[in-house]
């Protein structure tokens, strides 16, 4: 019969649990709880490696909470018409979230697991009493092991002792099992081997459940694997893999593997490729203690298993180890830690990809709607502004340029006249049969000049109509072209739902604009003037009785017709057409802008609260993720360094010496704790941005973080370790050893490449000053501390830096790369004048405020005796009050290398002439 549930089962998978009556006994009356005495050594030192993962295992499972909630949020709200979705979250609609599959490859919920496997049952029986200290298991009665039949074991936590037979992960069977029946010190044989006279497959599977509350089981779950005959191995192990954590332990109760026992491990190292902790596990009456100890002597299972492929590191990262002294059992906490860590680093590293990438892609969006911010306004002004000048230069060609399409109308003509004619006489009517030698009546007369004007009118339609088009040839290829690429970026960032409509009546707009066609349309005014000039033509030859329509007559007709026309009358109702179209055109340009304005300026002001929710929101927070994140694989890696002597003190932490941390060494360590949610932003980013720059000379390297959940002896304050390269001292020390002018100017060029490098990474420093610059043991320069250093698109223009240092317009609270610039040129004065010393106009001032508004008025350093005229005019330059008037980078680094050339190297090579002289 069936009892109860396991916790977790499905309660309706069996047809059995409604069945369950009868109650099993809580307590199995062992007279002696297995661990209630002195620990034993090997299950001490295992209880502390399953601790240490079960540890960083919380701390894992709650970056993962806090990471589905950030997802789950951001998604709601942008992506599935949360208040602030639709138009304006664009942008991040596109964004890749993390799927149900991406958080179960992470497998941060599996549950450690020792899984106990074996050659026989007695080594699996003498490998599990000595982890747990007793005499639990009976060894096996069998000498054969294809005569036992014991069944699959699972010891767990609890506060009683107690047996049970349970199927896996489902249910409990209420069966009476011998050790129910009164005390006992050790399993009863009988309960745990299958027998082959039950019938109930139920019992043949299940597996006999074994709580006590012994102290390692409280951290780790152990399973004796059933005989071979009952279950294999490899079944066991993919049994537990799916929904634990297993740590494998092969016992070896014989000197060489048999055939059998090399087909298993085979199968679970193709299928697994697990690593497993093979110990030697001595038979009663032998002694093991001396095998394999010879220095230069391996065993016959050391090459069995080395021939497996199991004695090297397994593509999981961790290595299998075998242990021929079963005293050296209590390296299998070693063993077990090396996997579990290896576990632990894979899960925190793909949770880190996972903030990472995302980050990456939130500051990548910030940086397409600061542009997009920056460049619609501009792309909607210069729209307006282009179509001006088109409209302006085409109404200009209507109003001043009339004698000029009058005189090419004539000569228009006057080149078609020729193929006019000659076409006139040539033509065969349409509308009317002639017959040769018959008369011709007026109505026919009337067709024929008719078809004669139709022919005259639409040619000299065309030839005038390209004449005009040509002569506005330069608008559209200077203007037209780039006016309709702006426009079609304006509208494909439009998205509201009216946006389709403006944009065709744009188009439309667009064409009636530059598209100058000039036609003869029979209601026009221009229609009008021919017909009056052929209606005297037809009186004219109505009077004569012509014998016949002849080439000659046609030719006749249509020359009249030419003679008639009024080339200034044409040219004047052209003009009057041309201005009217134009006019109608500029005007209903002008309210399609003026719509298309008022659409973008409505999604504008959703893109800037959206860009400011995700410099001040959504990247902070991502990058605090990414910091715990990337922390918990460092410590998991490379432990938690060691606190050296202080090095120096900052606003925001304390810099430590340290020793040696993840293979470098020496190390200086930044210890920080953010004193608010503000601060942990600020810090997490510069981690990020640090993390993920390339490494480069210029910059002082960051070798890894570690946040110390246990500072100040374990109370509320969290302390960041960020561990870096350790240089010589910084600059403000080298001024004051009086470093050579050579030296000092090495040092501006070191400081300039490092600086052109963060900006071509789309990084502003903003806070470049002596004591962030480092010197190594050869003076050479490398920047450091990137606590303000932030993208352009996610600097919230907050006024952060050094006072002195500081550019006039980082007060405004809008500013570029230039003021690292500013801050540079600043520098410069310190590194050319050699000393320390603050600047007269800065000394002066009595307070912070004091010293801003001064500079917002001008005020800058002095100049001193020693500074090189070009020196100066580099630093003044430098620090200009216009951000748009200092010198590129890239312009100020070849003329730093001039100034070096002239200053230093002249005096070296004449030394060395001096030299080669003497020699």
């Amino acid at each position: 019969m069936l009892r109860r549930p396991l916790a977790g089962a499905d309660v309706q998978a069996c047809p059995r649990a409604a069945a369950a009556a009868a109650v099993a006994p809580s307590s199995s009356g062992r007279r002696m709880e297995p661990g209630g005495g002195g620990r034993p050594g090997p299950a001490r030192e295992l209880c502390r490696s399953f601790s240490h993962y079960n540890k960083y295992r919380g701390l894992l499972q709650q970056s993962l909470r806090d990471t589905k909630a950030f997802f789950r949020e951001v998604q709601h709200t942008y992506c599935r018409g949360g208040p602030e979705g639709g138009a304006g979250a664009g942008q991040l609609s596109c964004m890749s979230f993390p799927s149900s599959e991406d958080y179960r490859k992470l497998k941060v919920h599996c549950n450690p697991c020792l899984l106990i496997l074996g050659q026989t049952c007695s080594a699996r029986c003498r490998v599990l009493n000595t982890l747990l200290g007793d005499q639990l298991l009976p060894m096996s009665p069998h000498g054969n092991s294809e005569q036992c039949k014991r069944r699959r074991l699972r010891f767990k936590h609890g506060k009683q002792t107690r047996l049970c037979l349970a199927l896996p992960g489902q249910y409990e069977l209420v069966h009476l099992l011998a050790a129910h029946r009164g005390k006992w010190d050790t399993i009863p044989e009988e309960d745990l081997e299958i027998h082959d006279d039950d019938q109930d497959p139920a019992h043949r599977i299940a597996e006999l459940e074994v709580t006590l509350p012994h102290f390692l089981l409280q951290e780790v779950e152990i399973v004796v694997a059933p005989c071979p005959s009952s279950q294999s191995a490899e079944f066991t192990l993919d049994d537990y893999i799916k929904q634990f954590l297993p740590v494998v332990v092969y016992g070896l109760s014989e000197e060489r593997l048999s055939p059998s026992d090399v087909h298993e491990l085979q199968e679970i190292k193709d299928k697994f490729s697990w690593p497993i902790f093979f110990i030697r596990v001595p038979v009663p009456g032998t002694d093991t203690s001396s095998a394999g100890n010879a220095e230069n002597e391996r065993s016959a299972l050391y090459h069995q298993l080395a021939a497996l492929n199991y004695l090297h590191t397994s593509c999981c990262g961790a290595q299998s180890m075998l242990m021929e002294q079963f005293d050296r059992i209590g390296q299998l906490s070693l063993f077990a830690r090396q996997v579990l860590k290896v576990h632990l680093v894979d899960i925190a590293t793909g949770l880190n990809q996972m903030h990472n990438h995302s980050l990456e892609f939130f500051i990548n969006q910030a940086f397409d709607m600061q542009r997009d911010l920056q460049i619609t306004p501009k792309r909607l002004e210069y729209t307006r502004q282009k179509e001006n000048e088109l409209f302006e230069s085409l109404k200009s060609i209507a109003n001043r340029k009339q004698e000029e399409m009058k005189d090419m109308i004539v000569a228009t003509l006057n080149n078609m006249k020729d193929e006019l004619l000659e076409d006139a006489a040539n033509m065969e009517f349409k509308e009317i049969i002639l017959q040769s030698g018959e008369p011709v009546c007026s109505r026919d007369i009337k067709c024929c000049i008719g078809e004669i004007q139709d022919l005259i009118i639409t040619r000299l339609n065309l030839a005038v109509a390209n004449k005009l088009i040509s002569s506005v040839d330069y608008l559209r290829e200077s203007c037209v072209g780039t006016l309709a690429r702006c426009l079609e970026s304006l509208e494909r960032s439009q998205q509201e739902t009216s946006s389709s409509v403006t944009s065709n009546h744009l188009k439309q707009i667009l064409n009636a604009a530059y598209h100058v066609e000039v036609t003869f349309h029979s209601g026009s005014s221009i229609s009008t003037l021919v017909w009056e000039q052929i209606k005297k033509i037809f009186q004219r030859v109505s009077w004569v009785n012509p014998h016949n329509i002849t080439p000659e007559w046609k030719r006749k007709v249509a020359q009249d017709a030419i003679d008639s026309l009024s080339a200034s009358k044409l040219a004047k109702n052209i003009c009057n057409q041309l201005r009217t179209r134009l006019n109608s055109s500029h005007a209903a340009f002008a309210a399609s802008l003026q719509q298309l304005e008022v659409g973008h300026s409505g999604r504008l002001e959703r893109t800037e609260d959206l860009w400011l929710k995700v410099r001040k929101d959504h990247a902070p927070r991502l990058a605090r993720l990414s910091l715990e994140s990337r922390s918990l694989q460092d410590v998991l890696l490379y432990k938690k360094p060691k606190l050296g002597r202080e090095l120096g003190r900052g606003q925001y932490g304390v810099v430590y010496l340290c020793e040696s941390w993840a293979n470098h060494y020496p190390c200086a360590l930044k210890s920080v704790v953010p004193p608010d949610d503000k601060h942990w932003n600020d810090l997490a980013l510069e981690f990020h941005y640090m993390r993920s720059l390339p490494k480069h000379e210029r910059l002082v390297d960051l070798h890894g973080s570690v946040i110390d959940y246990d500072y100040g002896g374990g109370g509320s304050s969290i302390a960041v370790l960020l561990i870096m390269e350790r240089l010589h001292r910084d600059l403000y020390a080298g001024l004051k050893a009086d470093l050579c002018l050579e030296t000092r100017l090495q040092i501006a060029l070191d400081v300039v490449e490092g600086i052109r490098f963060l900006h071509s990474c789309g990084l502003v420093h903003r806070d470049i000053k002596l004591k962030n610059v480092l010197l190594d043991q050869q003076n050479r320069a490398k920047i450091t501390d990137l606590g303000f250093c932030k993208p352009e698109a996610m600097m919230s223009g907050s006024i952060v830096g050094t006072p002195i240092h500081m550019a006039p317009e980082l007060f405004t609270g809008k500013y570029d790369n230039s003021v690292d610039v500013y801050a540079f040129g600043i520098l410069f004065w310190y590194i050319c004048s050699g000393s320390v010393k603050l600047p007269e106009a800065f000394e002066r001032c009595s307070s912070k405020d004091h010293l801003w508004n001064n500079v917002k008025k001008g005020a800058r350093p002095e100049r001193l005796q020693v500074f090189d005229e070009e020196c100066w005019q580099l630093m003044e330059a430098c620090w200009n009050g216009e951000p748009s008037k200092r010198p590129l980078l890239g312009i100020v680094e070849p003329m730093l290398q001039g100034i070096m050339t002239r200053l230093c190297r002249p005096s070296s090579e004449n030394s060395s002439r001096t030299l080669e002289d003497s020699t």
